[in-house]
């Protein structure tokens, strides 16, 4: 006969649930709900952010996008690369099929990372709940969750949210603010910057990943030889990113068990 019980405390703020099973194994099972905490965790994640939303609010108004519009992009959309992107579809005169769907293959992998992440959300979290929480979901956000708890609340998810989009519109109404105000020669040397970020992006994990370097010489290629072409750049932008990936699953295939 096998005999089951639940027995729920709180330990340091943190709710607890331990699953005693007669004849098998005790679980234990955290549950992080925090609010500060996740305020906390999410300070290093909004400081990081504010560099590079800065960047992209003095592109965006340099280019003649209003200082409220370039606020507006970055607080709905919390996406660098596919707002960079965007941008340049939106000064390039790109069509609406353009713009949707590289913003639908670049952003394709945060619906991915949400379908993962509410595996690990507490079962009382409702389902519009998990769908809030769904638009705050970035790469680092994602890791931080994922990855450091067994499972987390609504209100540690809101607290990791909430200070890194901040500094995320924050630092664009920053940049925004500051292209305005520089002369033009400073905005121009600026806007550099961002090719130095993709490259302190990009050349990390191409170092120690062969992977990520033939995907870099195939988008590379792919690239130049679309330049070539009558095709747009945001045509382009989704060919060399669905051809780069596709070719580098085939030829690298993740093995089962080889991301633990």
């Amino acid at each position: 006969m096998i005999i089951c019980g639940f027995f729920i405390f709180k330990t340091e703020d943190v709710f607890c649930i331990i699953f005693l099973r007669i004849k098998g194994c005790m679980i234990l099972e955290k549950i992080e709900n925090r609010f500060q905490k996740g305020i906390q965790d999410g300070i290093p994640i909004g400081l990081g952010y504010l560099s590079v939303s800065f960047t992209f609010g003095m592109m965006a108004v340099s280019n003649g996008i209003p200082v409220s519009v370039a606020v507006v992009i970055s607080l709905t959309n919390l996406t660098s690369a596919g707002q960079f992107s965007g941008l340049e579809l939106m000064l390039a005169q790109g069509s609406y099929m353009e713009l949707a769907l590289s913003q639908f293959v670049i952003n394709l992998r945060y619906a991915l990372m949400s379908l993962s992440l509410t595996q690990k959300m507490d079962r009382s979290v409702k389902t519009y709940e998990r769908a809030l929480i769904s638009y705050g979901i970035t790469d680092e956000i994602f890791a931080v969750s994922s990855s450091s708890y067994e499972r987390i609340g609504k209100y540690y998810m809101a607290g990791l949210i909430l200070f890194p989009v901040f500094c995320w519109t924050l630092g664009t109404f920053l940049g925004g603010v500051a292209s305005t105000l520089l002369p033009e020669t400073i905005r121009s040397a600026l806007g550099i910057a961002i090719y130095g970020m993709f490259l302190a992006i990009i050349i990390p994990p191409a170092k120690k990943l062969h992977a990520v370097r033939v995907v870099l010489v195939i988008s590379i290629l792919l690239s130049c030889l679309l330049s070539f072409t009558s095709m747009s750049s945001g045509f382009a932008i989704i060919l060399c990113t669905l051809i780069a990936s596709a070719v580098t699953a085939y030829v690298f295939p993740i093995k089962e068990g080889e991301h633990e």
